[in-house]
């Protein structure tokens, strides 16, 4: 049987297309697009926050203590938040009495601890500052809102009522019981002669010796 041409030349036949096979892988991976690179971000870490500082604590200062007298409604001590002017403890005094000399009282100072405010009356003499600093601080500026009267002393033999309930630690009973026993002795010798009034003793004594007097 005689062989054909395929038969004769199939090894080369084969050896072609194997050829343009690999050609065409070839071709393939050269014209196929190139994949984008890959582009690595950085990774951005958080600031670590630093805990919130505690706040300061600030101590609340301590309320103001003062002696008020003279023409107000409630004469006594009252306690008072730092930084309260005369006119707070008007207030807390339950006001002006009704023959209270107001414009002789700058109600805008400003309070301090263990002061003594003094509220003159209508037409009254030889009345205490309006304004008396606690012992060892600091006198009080002379344009204190009142007007300057003939001394700064009270006459025990001459004062009123209202002068005497000035004082520290002297209410209207015990300035009355002065006068009564101002009358029935003819009048004090000496200052000391006070402390024989009922209601007055040693530390009450102590307290107004310095605004005192006997003439």
């Amino acid at each position: 049987m005689q062989n054909t041409w395929l038969d004769r030349n199939r090894n080369v036949v084969f050896g072609i297309l194997l050829l343009c096979a690999l050609a065409g892988g070839l071709i393939f991976y050269v014209r196929q697009p190139a994949k984008a690179a890959i582009e690595l971000q950085p990774v951005e870490v958080e600031a670590t926050v630093a805990p919130t500082s505690m706040p300061t604590v600030t101590p609340t200062p301590a309320p103001v203590r003062v002696y008020i007298t003279g023409a107000v409604i409630n004469s006594d001590v009252y306690f008072l938040p730092a930084g309260s002017i005369i006119k707070d403890a008007i207030q807390a005094a339950g006001g002006f009495a009704p023959d209270a000399d107001k414009e002789r009282v700058n109600q805008a100072l400003e309070l301090k601890d263990q002061q003594q405010i003094h509220v003159p009356r209508l037409g009254e003499e030889n009345s205490l500052p309006a304004v008396q600093n606690a012992p060892g601080s600091e006198t009080a500026p002379a344009d204190n809102g009142t007007a300057p009267g003939a001394g700064s002393h009270i006459n025990l033999n001459t004062a009123t009522l209202e002068q005497l309930d000035s004082l520290p630690g002297i209410g209207p009973a015990i300035a009355q019981r002065i006068i009564d026993h101002r009358d029935s002795v003819g009048g004090f010798k000496s200052i000391e002669e006070i402390t024989q009034v009922s209601g007055i003793g040693d530390s009450t004594l102590n307290k107004i010796i310095d605004m005192i007097t006997v003439e």
